[in-house]
């Protein structure tokens, strides 16, 4: 597979998400079938793993540190802290707390997890709005410096933050939604990556499988899957974001390749700087979204889709308003 820079690391152009086999979308796999994805992964040429504390509240690290310390030399790894599960006497709440004592304390929790001396990239999961910005990073930089971490990044921030993290210490990668119907990341945050040399890591590729076209209804989603949450997903916002995919059905046609393909191969071709994590619970899709990086697009085709799905034809907003005021990324202003 193609490789792309993250700071000091090569790593394959597609990369592996690990959030879905233990968090947020429905019942998680069995350990032994997260397993079997981990590993097939990498037969598969991805060499980059990226989760979180928060993932499972865990249980994401302490799978992966199972069946992954036998290969730690095969990988970058990627985890997060500043937003983990705390327990409180009705049960295990996300939190998200940026202080360094919070920060310095998830951080050895994920190591001890991973089972590994050092975590390869740390991110900054969310800014702590009651936090300054540089007193965050200052505390990831410590970790640094005392080396448990190797490289800082962030994740869910505007351009202006990234810049303050950056005078702190140097900032290698910046994580955020991005595909062709979450488009905010092309205001400000993508071309301030390229200026500091930093790579841009996009969730969701795959617009949490709308594109797809797999997922046809939600009606059929688990209670606590947590596209339930999510505008664009309700039952008449989606009901009129799957109008969209008549057409985007037929370019990934025209180009040979799967639908979903199309969506990853469209990040690619964005950026060289740009690294897309795909997620899944399968290992048929797993290969479908690792083949993606060999699907070629002309310019022309790139446009059209482009003109066919962006964030002005989509149904409802990418988070609700709890959730958006939790990230700090740009916005688009209405029409």
């Amino acid at each position: 597979m193609q490789q792309r820079k993250l700071g000091p690391f090569q790593v394959s152009a597609v990369s592996l998400g690990c959030m879905n086999f233990a968090h947020a979308y429905g019942t998680p796999p069995p350990e032994e079938d997260a397993a079997r994805l981990l590993l097939k992964a990498l037969d598969l040429g991805v060499t980059m793993f990226d989760t979180a504390a928060l993932y499972g509240f865990g249980v994401s690290e302490s799978i992966m540190g199972r069946v992954l310390k036998a290969h730690r030399s095969r990988f970058t790894l990627a985890s997060k802290g500043g937003m983990a599960g705390v327990a409180f006497p009705d049960g295990v709440k996300r939190v998200i707390d940026g202080r360094p004592e919070a920060i310095r304390r998830n951080c050895e929790d994920s190591l001890k997890r991973l089972q590994t001396e050092v975590i390869d990239l740390y991110y900054l999961h969310r800014w702590d709005k009651k936090v300054p910005i540089e007193e965050s990073v200052g505390a990831l930089a410590d970790l640094v410096r005392e080396g448990k971490v190797r490289t800082l990044g962030l994740s869910e921030v505007s351009a202006e933050t990234i810049l303050r993290a950056h005078a702190v210490h140097p900032i290698v990668a910046v994580q955020t939604e991005y595909s062709l119907w979450s488009r905010e990341a092309e205001i400000a945050v993508i071309s301030t990556c390229r200026e500091i040399g930093a790579a841009f890591v996009a969730f969701s590729p795959v617009a949490r499988a709308f594109l797809s076209g797999k997922l046809t209804d939600v009606a059929g989603l688990e209670a606590t899957d947590i596209r339930r949450t999510m505008p664009r997903f309700a039952p008449d916002n989606y009901a009129a974001n799957l109008k969209l995919l008549d057409g985007y059905r037929g370019l990934a046609q025209e180009a040979g390749c799967s639908m979903a393909q199309l969506a990853i191969a469209w990040l690619l071709h964005k950026g060289e700087h740009i690294i897309p994590i795909p997620g899944t619970k399968d290992p048929d899709h797993l290969a479908e979204d690792v083949a993606a990086a060999n699907v070629a697009l002309s310019a022309d085709l790139i446009a059209r889709a482009e003109a066919l799905i962006h964030n002005r034809g989509v149904a409802g907003s990418r988070y609700n308003a709890q959730a958006q005021s939790e990230v700090d990324t740009e916005q688009f202003q209405p029409a």
